[in-house]
């Protein structure tokens, strides 16, 4: 995994200074692989336990393995680009972030109820996760028309849970459902291809999986295997809980 995508992986740990930190380096990439921690904390005008942290905060062991992935970072940029399965499932088990899975875990057993919803193509994953939270002792409902879904979070109580699952997290009916849901104090949590989107924006958590969109002959042809992976990889956190 690339550091830009780390930064946006770990977004949530991050602070201003972070931020600015991981732009420098972003920028400056093959500079910063011929830095010494000192050179480049005096070069931001911070301290080296600064970058060691956020090293760490990152993923990293620290700053050495930080500037060892970076150069193979810029090693690669010049390499094609890889649209196997198999890479989509290998992104997807990097994205994984056990700490906010286990918090993802956590709230689906504090859950009165777990509603979920998607639409066209992820409909059979809704179903199948619905399943699986029953099979873990909850209530759990998916929706096949949105109206019904409506109804539902109209009535939801705050210490419900609505998961949303959208391959692109820009499709307006999961946002409505999002929106409404959050004006009910119901807890949103999104599971979405990882990129910047308006869904992950709306979530209360955010988890991610890799499948960027394809299309073939006008039609959406992406990659659905990442999403199912998470699902199970979300479900076997949430039954180890049990």
């Amino acid at each position: 995994m690339n550091l830009q995508d780390r930064a946006h992986k770990y977004e949530y740990k991050l602070n201003d200074t972070d931020d600015q930190v991981i732009a420098f380096m972003l920028e400056h990439k093959q500079q910063v692989i011929g830095m010494s921690i000192q050179m480049l904390a005096e070069q931001l005008f911070t301290v080296p336990n600064t970058i060691t942290r956020l090293s760490k905060k990152l993923g990293y062991d620290g700053f050495s393995q930080l500037k060892n992935s970076l150069k193979e970072e810029v090693q690669e940029e010049n390499e094609p680009k890889d649209f196997s399965v198999a890479y989509h499932m290998k992104r997807t088990l990097e994205l994984v972030d056990e700490e906010r899975l286990n918090k993802v875990a956590e709230q689906l057993h504090k859950a009165r109820r777990i509603y979920t919803f998607g639409v066209g193509d992820t409909l059979p994953f809704c179903e199948i996760l619905t399943t699986h939270l029953k099979v873990g002792g909850k209530p759990a409902e998916y929706f096949l028309h949105r109206h019904d879904a409506i109804y539902a979070i109209n009535h939801a109580k705050s210490h419900d849970v609505l998961i949303l699952l959208s391959m692109s997290g820009e499709t307006e009916q999961i946002l409505e459902m999002a929106r409404l849901a959050k004006e009910k104090g119901v807890l949103v949590i999104s599971l979405t291809h990882f990129t910047r989107n308006k869904l992950q924006q709306l979530a209360d958590i955010r988890l991610f999986f890799y499948s960027p969109k394809k299309k073939l002959e006008n039609y959406n042809v992406s990659d659905k295997t990442p999403m199912m992976l998470l699902l199970q990889v979300l479900s076997n956190a949430f039954w180890e809980r049990a």
